[in-house]
Order: C-alpha cells, then sequence, then structure tokens
C-alpha cells in the first residue's frame, strides 16, 4: 500500500505554502488551535484524486456539520509534503497514500498519527504508462521513469521491476510529481511514468499502459489513499473527528448511490467535465464505514483488520530500499489503525 506519497523533499511551491502554514502553528502533530473569533480551527490536507474527499470538500458536509468551527482545506500534491505538514504542525487531518503512511509510521519519522479511514483501493488509476514502442515492463531496462518517490506509485513500480526481473540499477529512476512527470513526457526527456490520475488520463493519450496499481493488487501487493488523523488532535477533539468521518462516509454512499452527483462535485473541484470525473471516480474501490469494519480492511475494536499487516508488508519493501530504518512490528501498524473512531461513526 503506498506509503505516504513522497519523500522528505518538497516542491518549490509546496515549501512557501508550508512556510505559510507554519506561521500558525509549529511542532509535530499540532491539535489545530483557535481560528477566528475564537472557534475550533481543523486543518485538512488534500489531494487532486477523484474520490469522495473532493465530494466533503466541494458540498462543505464537514462545515455544514461544525457550524462552529473554522475548517481550511490544503491542498498538496503527494502524501510525502502531508507529512511534511504534519510534521511542521501544519495538519491535523489528510489524505496520504498507504506508502507514505507506512514510511510516516515509520522510523526515523516516527509520526504521531493513526489512519483513521480508507479514501480509496487504489485500482487502474494509478498505472505506468511508456512510449508505444516499449512493449513490456522487461523492456524498460536502460530507460528513464519517472515516478514521486515515496509514493504509492513509486511502491508499485518498483514492485513491477522486480516481478519484470529487474532491478532499480537496471533503469533511472526521476523523482517528479504527476504534472511534473507529464510535462517531462511531452518533452520527451522520460521513456515511462507510474503516477496518478488526472495526470494519467494525460499520458494514456499517447502511451502504452503496462500494469496498472489493479494488476499489482491481485499479486498480493495492494495500495490504497489513507486518511489519517494526529493523535493531539484526536485527543482534543473526538467530536470532530467523528463529525468528519461521519461527512466521509455520507460522500461515499453519495458516490455509490448517485455517481453522476458525486462525478460533478468531483470535477467542479478538478476542473473536469462530468463524465471524465465519472470515469476517474470508478477505477477506485470506495468504501462506506461499516465496509472498512471488515476484516480485510481496518477492522473493530479489539480485532484490527488486514491493513495493518498491508502497511507492515510494504514497511519490509521500503525497508529493502533503504527507505526506512527499521520495519515496526505489526503489532505497532494494529494499533496505529483508528478503529476505536470509525466504530463511533459506523453506528
Amino acid at each position: 500500500m503506498p506509503s505516504s506519497r513522497r519523500g522528505a523533499v518538497l516542491a518549490a511551491s509546496a515549501t512557501a505554502l508550508l512556510l505559510a502554514l507554519s506561521t500558525t502553528a509549529c511542532g509535530t502533530g499540532g491539535d489545530g488551535g483557535e481560528g477566528k473569533g475564537g472557534k475550533v480551527r481543523v486543518r485538512i490536507a488534500y489531494q487532486a484524486i477523484p474520490n469522495a474527499d473532493l465530494v466533503v470538500k466541494n458540498q462543505k458536509l464537514l462545515e455544514k456539520a461544525l457550524p462552529d468551527a473554522e475548517v481550511s482545506w490544503v491542498r498538496f500534491d503527494s502524501g510525502g509534503d502531508v507529512n511534511t505538514a504534519v510534521i511542521a504542525g501544519s495538519a491535523d487531518l489528510g489524505l496520504l497514500g498507504s506508502s507514505p503512511v507506512t514510511k510516516g509510521l515509520s522510523a526515523p519519522l516516527d509520526i504521531p498519527y493513526k489512519v483513521v479511514w480508507i479514501h480509496d483501493l487504489i485500482g487502474d488509476n494509478e498505472a505506468l504508462v511508456a512510449r508505444r514502442d516499449i512493449a513490456s515492463v522487461a523492456a524498460l531496462k536502460g530507460r528513464k521513469i519517472a515516478t514521486p518517490f515515496g509514493s504509492t506509485s513509486h511502491y508499485s513500480l518498483l514492485v513491477a521491476l522486480e516481478s519484470a526481473g529487474l532491478k532499480t540499477s537496471d533503469v533511472t529512476l526521476v523523482d517528479l510529481q504527476p504534472q511534473d512527470a507529464l510535462a517531462a513526457w511531452k518533452r520527451g526527456d522520460i521513456d515511462a511514468a507510474y503516477v496518478w490520475t488526472p495526470s494519467l488520463t494525460e499520458l494514456k493519450k499517447d502511451g502504452k499502459v503496462l500494469i496498472t496499481s489493479r494488476a499489482i493488487a491481485e499479486r498480493g501487493r495492494p495500495t490504497a489513499d489513507l486518511g489519517v488523523v494526529t493523535d493531539a488532535f484526536a485527543a482534543k477533539h473526538p467530536e470532530i473527528v467523528d463529525a468528519w468521518l461521519k461527512a466521509e462516509d455520507q460522500a461515499v454512499k453519495l458516490a455509490k448511490g448517485d455517481p453522476a452527483k458525486a462525478a460533478t462535485a468531483i470535477g467542479a473541484e478538478l476542473n473536469l467535465a462530468p463524465d471524465e470525473a465519472r470515469k476517474q471516480l470508478s477505477e477506485l474501490v470506495l468504501l462506506t464505514a461499516k465496509e472498512q469494519q471488515g476484516a480485510q480492511y481496518l477492522g473493530r475494536p479489539g480485532s484490527p483488520g488486514a491493513l495493518a499487516g498491508n502497511l507492515r508488508d510494504a514497511a519490509v519493501f521500503l525497508k529493502g530500499q533503504k527507505a526506512i530504518d527499521a520495519v515496526p512490528g505489526q503489532a505497532d501498524f494494529a494499533k496505529s489503525l483508528a478503529v476505536e473512531e470509525l466504530a463511533r461513526a459506523a453506528r
């Protein structure tokens, strides 16, 4: 699963944004603090991923549920950037890939947060696209491939290379955000890229899909986009965490029951036509709060789900890539699953 979507290095724009955020909070895992007029401040780090989180944002579901809170949504390009914001005390809730989450929960980062929601199971919305003359993953030997380092895409790319009998030394890997990878593709600077939508959609127009994250998952290496909450914020504002979870659950139910309406909201956030937004939405697997209580996902109080094992598997892989210092035990990952909070939302 995606551990955190990027490494520790921020793009220039993200750095500027982080500095601006840091003027209002500092220190690892801030608890939100007070906003204007003494209101509780809720800072949500989100990404441009076509899932139900954007429905919550677009429809202001959390703002409606919490009229006495000051809710701010801040966009980031990767889970690595979200990790950096959390460490700086500039985000209370956030969306990251399972890889950046794994990295965040492992040394040396050891970020005090927990997984409280599964935004989506990654399927065909992340994929490895290559020039049309490249017939297979194995044929990428000697080629230049772009992906955001530390992301779920990076994790899946390494799995794909390994499965094809290639070492990372057999290719040239370039650390690029999806939009930067797309620009490099158009310039002819790279031969392939493993990224997610909407940049993936553009790459596929004149490229060839070699493998998707859905296929990687079927080989036993699933990835997901996860929602995290800092320990400090969860302890101080459990009612806000509950409201956020219920808003996310409401948005997932809307996406399942009325995908056209959900796609319209997502399209408005991503500047996509509703039909394209609906297509991208369909490439993900969304789960309600009750479904996430299943043994294969987050699980229930006293019985944490298989997500803990998935995160540990990702940690083993990341340790092999020297991306983390050590592999935490599965029990440590199980303790990081916010099953109590999820159980309250699923009632």
